[in-house]
């Protein structure tokens, strides 16, 4: 029998601490959320590698090092309701509702959402809610939020995300900027977002946020 939380130890060794991640919270979510149980079944053994975990449709479950460095650049607080957009199964969500008052999930697939919100309730999540729905378009009814994360990649991002963002809040995406990918923390100041570089990693570009070709006669 695979020992999952000992793999789970190992990622947060080799993958998390690496990476100059080392707040408390993220580093205990980290070692207690099974990854295993929020990829499909035929791909768990592949859960704690450190690269993106291919979940079909051309979206994947984002590296444990990048969501970790994303969460530690975002700092997420007790009192605070946070935008997963991009869910997938509903690990990135299982893993801010241990940091965050309230996580609310975005999931275009209704299959897929439903899955994920059974799969958050039977890990205890029960202060994280599944939104169906395109991803560009948020979830607007739930909010404003106090902290947008998007699990992968951006070239257009829609002022519909950038609308549903408390005064004050933190937004972070993963620009995708030619063959580079660039991290980068928004601070939402007098209605407009301020961006500021974090690190640089790589996934593909999430449904609905591509680059809109310019129209040539």
């Amino acid at each position: 029998m695979t020992d999952y939380a000992a793999r789970r130890t190992m990622m947060v060794d080799t993958q998390i601490r690496p990476s100059d991640v080392t707040k408390f919270p993220i580093i205990d979510a980290m070692l207690s959320v099974p990854r295993e149980a929020f990829v499909p079944r035929q791909a768990r053994e592949a859960a704690y590698m450190g690269e993106n975990l291919d979940l079909g449709g051309g979206r994947v479950m984002l590296e444990p090092r990048t969501l970790a460095k994303m969460l530690d650049a975002l700092d997420i607080r007790g009192d605070e309701l946070v935008l997963d957009i991009g869910a997938g199964l509903g690990y990135s969500t299982a893993v801010m509702a241990r940091m965050a008052e309230l996580v609310v999930a975005v999931e275009p697939d209704e299959d897929a959402a439903q899955e994920a919100q059974t799969l958050l309730l039977d890990q205890g999540a029960d202060n994280a809610v599944v939104h169906h729905g395109p991803l560009s378009e948020g979830a607007a009814e739930h909010g404003p939020y106090d902290v947008i994360i998007l699990q992968g990649a951006v070239e257009h991002l829609p002022d519909a995300i950038t609308d549903q963002l408390k005064e004050g809040g933190r937004i972070c995406c993963l620009f995708q900027e030619g063959a580079l990918g660039v991290v980068r923390v928004g601070y939402k100041i007098d209605g407009d977002v301020s961006w500021r570089f974090a690190f640089n990693a790589g996934a593909p570009v999430l449904p609905g946020f591509e680059k809109h070709a310019a129209f040539t006669l």
